[in-house]
Formats: structure tokens, C-alpha cells, sequence
């Protein structure tokens, strides 16, 4: 079976739905399916964009009826988090809502889906049931799916944690999103749910070095930088880190603590998002693809059409956008 790696949609549903047929696939009694290929969505649905549940119906209606499989993106986690109450905390989320904690930029984040399900407690409940079905990785035998990151010790050590089939519990978003003292700096031996799944979720970060800072794509001034953990030479600030090119060749080449550095990959293609890559679609490796180039924010909506290829080929890509 061929697959269709697509990327984050953020609530574009025109935009999926354009690429969708554009792929072959045909909307059939409120299911897009194709007919011989599967789709898989890399998480990702929620946030930003206009259409929020429409987007959230489209993909789960094709997953309930077989024609698609889906990975739990980090916008996912964030609204289930921000939807649990914190039961160490009387009043309080998993997700901090208001100030001082931080909870502003946390709404502002989530505003467009709350726009949509925050005054029906019922609608808001189901979604997040479903985001709960979600894994947090498919290792298929083909191919390998994550949001973020591919990180086996990580997953090695979350897999007695997870209920069967990577999903995260009610009970374990209480440690996933509780950060340890210091955990930034912890290398992978140093394991715990939070930065797991952290990383999984939402990328490697490495603390930048003194008098180094740049905005992020929301405005929000940020000390850590998300690292190319698939590119195994990539291992001083000046390589690894992901940021456009005016503010990674301001950074000095000095390496990137341990932590920050994984093996490099070998075997069956990874597909992933998360990453706002722009320009023309194309492999980052042999065997690691990228399929989110900003749908959210103006960019393309982008699939990868895999057909049983080891090295992966930039003229697999599709995109509309």
C-alpha cells in the first residue's frame, strides 16, 4: 500500500481538502478515502487556522473508517493539557490559563480553537477524548511516524509508561507536562515523561549560549533552540540550530551539549512536521522528510507520497497553497 504523509494542517481545512483531491482521494459519503492508498497525519490539526472542527472532523472521519492513520501533534497535547485540571493545583490546569504563569500567551495560542468548542462543554469534551486516541508515534513496517522527533531512547523509555499502542493516560499528563529542575540539561540516560514526550512532541532544544536570543514565529523571545536532530554532523550551534539564516550564522560554532545530539538514523524512512520549513519541499536526508511547511501561516499544505522508497526524492512531494 502506498502512503500520503501529510503535514500540519492547522485548521485549513480548504487547504486539505484541495490537497486531498489533488491526491486522488474523493469525498464518499463524508469520507475522503483513495482507492488503493492511506493517508497519515502527522498531528497538527488544531490552532491558527479558520476552519478548527471542520479540519478535526475531516481527519477523524477518515481515520474511524480505515482511510487514514495519525500521530498526536504538539498543538493536540496543549489543548488536552490546557483542558485538565491540575489535581495537585485546586483551580488550576495542566495548561496554565492566566498570568502570572505564563497562561496570556497560552491562550493567545489556543484562542482559535477555543473560539469553537470553549462555550460547548460537550463538543470540547468528545475533541479531546479523540486527541487521547491519538499515538505519540507509529512505527509501521514500512516507515516510521513522529510529530517532532524521532528519538528511540526516549521512546525505549516511555513504552512501559504509554498504554498500549503509544497513547498517553489522563494519569500521565500530570508528569508529561510537569518540567523537573534543570531538565533542560539532562541527556537522554537522565530520562523522564516530561522530556520525552517534550521531545517527541515539540523538537530538541539546546539553551543558547550567553547574550544569544531570537523571536520566535509568535513574537515570544526564546533562550532555547530547536536543534536538526536527523543531521548527525549538525553538532555545533551554527549547524544544528533551526532558525532562518540571518540569525543561525550570528551563533558561534561551538558544539551542542550532549543532550541535544542523537545518533544518527538508520533503516526505513521517518516522516515528521512541526518544523515551519519554507521554500520547495525536499528530503532533509536519504531517509527523513519534512512535511510541514507553514499551511498555518500562509505556507503550503504538503504531502509526501511514499511508494516503498529507501531514499526518499523530492519529486514525491505534493503541495497545494
Amino acid at each position: 500500500m502506498g502512503y500520503d504523509i501529510i503535514g500540519d494542517i492547522h485548521g485549513q481545512a480548504d487547504k486539505l481538502e484541495a490537497l486531498l483531491a489533488r491526491m486522488g482521494y474523493r469525498n464518499t459519503v463524508g469520507c475522503w478515502r483513495h482507492p488503493d492508498r492511506q493517508a497519515i497525519f502527522v498531528g497538527d490539526f488544531i490552532d491558527r487556522g479558520p476552519d478548527q472542527m471542520r479540519t478535526v472532523n475531516l481527519a477523524r472521519r477518515m481515520i474511524d473508517n480505515g482511510a487514514a492513520l495519525a500521530v498526536m501533534g504538539n498543538h493536540e497535547f496543549n489543548a488536552i493539557a490546557w483542558h485538565t485540571p491540575d489535581a495537585r493545583r485546586p483551580g488550576e490546569y495542566l495548561r496554565v490559563h492566566q498570568s502570572p504563569r505564563g497562561g496570556d500567551k497560552n491562550r493567545k495560542q489556543h484562542a482559535r480553537f477555543l473560539a469553537e468548542v470553549e462555550h460547548n462543554s460537550q463538543l470540547h469534551q468528545d475533541t479531546i477524548d479523540w486527541f487521547l486516541t491519538l499515538p505519540l508515534w507509529l512505527d509501521l513496517p514500512e516507515l516510521r511516524i513522529v510529530h517532532a522527533c524521532w528519538h528511540q531512547p526516549y521512546m525505549d523509555y516511555l513504552a512501559t509508561r504509554l498504554i498500549e499502542g503509544q497513547y498517553l493516560s489522563r494519569d500521565l499528563m500530570i508528569e508529561a507536562t510537569d518540567e523537573p529542575e534543570n531538565e533542560a540539561e539532562l541527556d537522554s540516560a537522565q530520562a523522564s515523561v516530561f522530556k520525552a514526550v517534550e521531545a517527541l512532541t515539540k523538537g530538541i532544544e539546546a539553551t543558547l549560549p550567553d547574550g544569544h536570543s531570537f523571536l520566535d514565529k509568535d513574537g515570544n523571545r526564546r533562550n532555547n533552540v530547536r536543534v536538526r536532530w536527523w543531521d548527525a554532523t549538525a553538532t555545533t550551534y551554527s549547524t544544528a540550530a533551526i532558525l532562518p539564516e540571518e540569525n543561525r550564522k550570528v551563533l558561534p560554532d561551538t558544539t551542542i551539549p550532549v543532550h541535544a545530539r542523537i545518533t544518527a538514523m538508520q533503516g526505513k524512512p521517518v516522516f515528521f512536521g512541526h518544523y515551519w520549513m519554507t521554500g520547495t519541499p525536499a528530503p532533509l536526508s536519504r531517509n527523513a522528510a519534512c512535511v510541514d511547511y507553514s499551511a498555518g501561516n500562509g505556507g503550503a499544505l504538503v504531502a509526501y507520497r511514499w511508494d516503498g522508497e529507501m531514499q526518499l526524492d523530492a519529486a514525491n512531494y505534493a503541495w497545494v497553497g
